[in-house]
């Protein structure tokens, strides 16, 4: 004889504290992002103003590209030649595609480096480039 044991009826109950713990990992993962993005703009660039300037709903997942009033590039803090900048873009795009970049050029730099990144970032494969700009 096989005796069948009885089943009591369980409270089935929903665990709050996984939910807590990945609610908290998303918030420090943004908390840092935020911060490692604010640090790429930190060079003393003087942006151009335009009036029909806007923020971007999306600045996340860009390279951040900054020239000086000479014509000097920069990825991100650190100075580049535009063979290294070429390279970078390059790697970046073969690493983890759409290339997206956000541009930040001072307004006293000259027409042809701008127009020289352009082909560049072209050739890289950049998918968006946004330009930085203040607003009139």
């Amino acid at each position: 004889m096989t005796q069948r044991r009885q089943r009591k009826d369980e409270v089935v109950s929903f665990q709050i504290t996984p939910m807590i713990d990945m609610t908290f990992l998303l918030l420090i993962f943004f908390m840092v992002t935020s911060k490692l993005s604010k640090e790429q703009v930190k060079i003393d660039i003087s942006l151009p103003t335009a009036s029909a300037a806007r923020i971007p709903d999306d600045l996340s997942n860009r390279d951040v590209i900054n020239v000086d009033g000479e014509g000097n590039f920069y990825i991100a803090n650190a100075p580049a030649t535009k063979e290294q900048l070429k390279l970078h873009l390059m790697a970046r795009f073969k690493a983890a595609p759409p290339l997206k970049i956000y541009y930040r050029a001072d307004k006293d730099t000259p027409y042809e480096v701008t127009e020289g990144f352009m082909k560049l970032a072209a050739e890289a494969g950049a998918l968006q480039v946004l330009f930085g700009t203040y607003r009139k």
